[in-house]
């Protein structure tokens, strides 16, 4: 913590009671201070100063590039294998076995989108779609919330026929909201009407230069509530407060303090 020039108690000079004035007059008093969040997907982190009492009021800011950037859970996922139906009259839950971005939610079991924090949460997908058959033929896409399926939440998509030799391809691509208790999960789910309906992964290509088409892929972002809202003084006692926050797994997420009182 910084220090500025305190007066004593039995009494001061006057060029030493002008500095503290000043001081104070442009904001610089010792009442500031740094934290730096518990890693390890910890939900809390005590913070100790002995300025801090049962009344003291603490705003926490951001303070370093990982505390600014780095607000809300999120999670980017994707899928690098065919997808098949042994048969019509089975749901398959899409697999997930890459991970490019994880802080809070995380995939489990192969096809389980998990979060670590309440709130709620914006879950998007595309997966690549081909028909290998002559005819044209639906798929059901819906979401899977803990094992149950989620009311009125499916999709339909007709995948085109093979034409000229070639497979019929079509992206099935949408958004859905859902709130979300700690620990719970997500699923995307489908079922097809012919098995020559499956989820496909494509190589890269040259003439020209083509990225590999993943299976499937998939996010997750925490979209409300207030992300600030979630971080925040807990519990406090004289010389120490807990700070509770989302789930942590950032390195040096650093925030500033202010006691006041």
């Amino acid at each position: 913590m910084t220090m500025f020039r305190v007066l004593n108690y039995s009494g001061a000079t006057p060029r030493e009671i002008s500095e503290v004035v000043n001081n104070l007059m442009n904001g610089k008093s010792n009442n500031t201070g740094t934290v730096t969040l518990n890693t390890g997907n910890a939900t809390t982190t005590s913070l100790v100063d002995e300025r801090i009492s049962v009344d003291t009021k603490i705003i926490l800011i951001p303070f370093s590039d990982a505390a600014e950037a780095d607000s809300a859970p999120y999670g980017a996922f994707q899928d690098t294998t065919d997808q098949v139906a042994a048969n019509t009259t089975t749901a398959y839950p899409m697999t997930l076995n890459t991970t490019d971005y994880s802080n809070g939610v995380y995939v489990s079991n192969s096809s389980r989108m998990n979060v670590r924090n309440y709130g709620i949460y914006n879950l998007q997908f595309s997966a690549q779609l081909v028909n290998t058959d002559s005819q044209i033929h639906d798929i059901d896409i819906w979401f899977r919330k803990n094992g149950t399926n989620i009311a009125g939440s499916n999709s339909r998509y007709s995948v085109p026929n093979s034409h000229g030799g070639v497979d019929g391809h079509l992206i099935a691509a949408l958004n859905f909201f859902i709130e979300l208790n700690a620990n719970d999960y997500m699923e995307i789910m489908w079922a097809t009407d012919d098995v020559a309906v499956s989820i496909q992964q494509l190589p890269t290509r040259t003439s020209p230069d083509t990225p590999a088409t993943p299976s499937v892929i998939a996010t997750m972002q925490y979209v409300a509530p207030s992300a600030y809202s979630n971080i925040y003084v807990s519990a406090q006692q004289q010389g120490q407060a807990t700070i509770t926050h989302f789930a942590n797994s950032t390195a040096d997420k650093t925030y500033a303090y202010i006691l006041i009182g």
